[in-house]
């Protein structure tokens, strides 16, 4: 075992991390834990943009009501508007960052830069690096990070428990790529771990997380809040053989139609808005479709658009389907609902502060309360960056908003016995995969009460399981990462069951609509 000291430690380095990370280092030390394997985590795989408001003929309020709806009367109006106000400002940075947003070469363009409509927006107003918006934005900022001498870009540690002492929170333990056990020490604690789309088989992210850093927070007393707020992407590419792929909402916005397994346009039939009502209206309506026809996916049609329209802003979707060996210039794109999105996570004010003093959380783990019951497209980047900014803020001037809780029985600590076996390679994974099945079956998009009392049993005894794994072997990143898969998606489930109404991304067919 070694132990490190740090000043400012973040916990993964996806647009959230390396925002904050680059807005705090000229003025305090910052050590950046992110994964040695891009595709790790949801920031690289956001294809749609980043929404803000731009264009001269949009207002800040527009963009307030237009959240405000799609949250479905749970957001909080403060933290809406403490986003929305802030957006221009962040998208400035980041274009003084060196982000290549693509252009709108128009003489008659409003704005220099092309912006898109997606799902509940009113108008245009998402910025886009062509399809591939997320990974333009990570490449950027990473470039910056490791160029910056006081970013210490650290790829090869895995944190598995956060630390606490009469402080507050004061550091992480992690696992190397050896299972050595380190000890990092700091002043001040970020995670930035993503969300909990892992709990579930169709994501659309190869390898998303699983709720770590919430987890993680929870063990130190933070709350969580908001679970049940699971979004499910309406259009993820259908393809038992080959890894997760998302078919960003803005192929939507230009005018892709969804099609059944009769070749008809369906979303009509379920919403005034269509194809662009918000993304829990058009995940529930592909899944009835399905359901319907005993399918496995329903189709989207862009084959009436121009193929240079397609090539020219889907050129990521267009080479990727192509590889798949589908053409969607001339042929329709088969897509399946998949988790993309937790609207809930750790509970923060609007600096990223937890209950934990010296714990921060910024991006998808964290519940600010902007998304309330439905997260409207292309608000998570614009969240990661605002807030991040935020956090930055704070830490900055040494500011400790977070009001410290005394940690539950174990203080986080990890039973760790170095000289126990390790466990059977796979065994984790393994289970892991039933708790995926057991909440894509009972948990996922429609849900009723008796499937989420079959998901608390399930999980009961996967938890077993998984006790009896960290009793007998020496703690792993699979057998942690397990662990923590279970406290969240039991907390889901928990969470779920307690809401007896159906709103937003909570759908129960045993609990009516919620009261306008």
């Amino acid at each position: 075992m070694t132990e490190s000291e740090h000043d400012v430690l973040i916990i993964g380095g996806g647009v959230a991390g390396l925002t904050l990370a680059l807005e705090l280092a000229d003025h305090r030390r910052v050590t950046l834990l992110r994964p040695g394997r891009d595709e790790i985590g949801a920031s690289a795989w956001a294809q749609g943009g980043i929404a803000a408001v731009l264009a001269p003929h949009d207002t800040l309020e527009a963009h307030v009501q237009d959240t405000l709806v799609a949250g479905d009367g749970l957001c909080d109006e403060r933290a809406v508007r403490f986003t929305i106000e802030n957006g221009p400002a962040a998208i400035e940075w980041l274009i003084g960052q060196g982000v290549p947003f693509t252009r709108d070469p128009s003489p008659e363009a409003p704005y220099p830069y092309h912006l898109t409509r997606e799902g509940g927006h009113g108008t245009r107003r998402i910025i886009h690096a062509a399809d591939a918006t997320g990974r333009v934005v990570i490449d950027t900022l990473l470039a910056r990070a490791a160029a910056h001498p006081r970013v210490r870009l650290v790829t090869e540690l895995q944190v598995i428990e956060l630390r606490a002492d009469s402080q507050g929170c004061c550091g992480a333990s992690s696992l190397d790529s050896e299972g050595r056990l380190q000890r990092l020490s700091a002043r001040d604690t970020v995670l930035a771990t993503g969300g909990a789309s892992g709990l579930y088989r169709h994501t659309t992210s190869p390898s998303p997380a699983c709720g770590e850093g919430m987890a993680m927070a929870a063990a130190l007393g933070a709350r969580l809040a908001d679970l049940e707020f699971q979004q499910f992407h309406p259009t993820c590419l259908f393809d038992p053989d080959g890894p997760a792929f998302l078919i960003s909402e803005a192929v939507r916005g230009e005018g892709g139609i969804l099609r059944n397994a009769q070749g008809r346009r369906f979303m009509p039939d379920y919403d005034e808005r269509g194809e662009l009502a918000p993304r829990d209206i058009v995940a529930r309506a592909i899944q009835a479709e399905m359901q319907r026809a005993h399918g496995q996916h329903v189709a989207l049609d862009v084959t009436h658009l121009p193929a240079q329209t397609i090539e020219h802003h889907f050129p990521t979707i267009v080479a990727h389907c192509r590889a798949r060996g589908i053409d969607i210039r001339h042929e329709s794109i088969p897509v399946v609902p998949a988790a993309h999105y937790s609207c809930g996570g750790v509970m923060t004010d609007l600096h990223g502060a937890s209950d934990i003093a010296h714990l921060y959380a910024i991006g998808e783990v964290a519940r600010t309360g902007l998304h309330g019951a439905n997260r409207m497209a292309s608000n998570s980047l614009l969240e990661c960056l605002v807030f991040a900014r935020a956090a930055a803020e704070a830490l900055r001037h040494g500011e400790n908003h977070g009001q410290y809780r005394l940690p539950t029985q174990g203080g986080g600590a990890i039973p760790l016995n170095e000289q126990a076996p390790l466990p059977s390679r796979g065994k984790a994974d393994a289970l892991l995969e039933r708790l995926r099945a057991v909440m894509s079956e009972h948990a996922a998009i429609v849900r009723s009460d008796a499937g989420l009392m079959t998901a608390r049993t399930l999980l009961q005894a996967l938890q077993d399981d998984s006790d009896k794994l960290n009793e007998r072997y020496r703690a792993t990143i699979a057998t942690r990462r397990l662990s923590h898969a279970l406290m969240v998606a039991s907390a889901l489930v928990d969470s779920a069951l307690q809401r007896r109404e159906s709103r937003g991304l909570h759908y129960n067919r045993d609990c009516p609509p919620a009261k306008p």
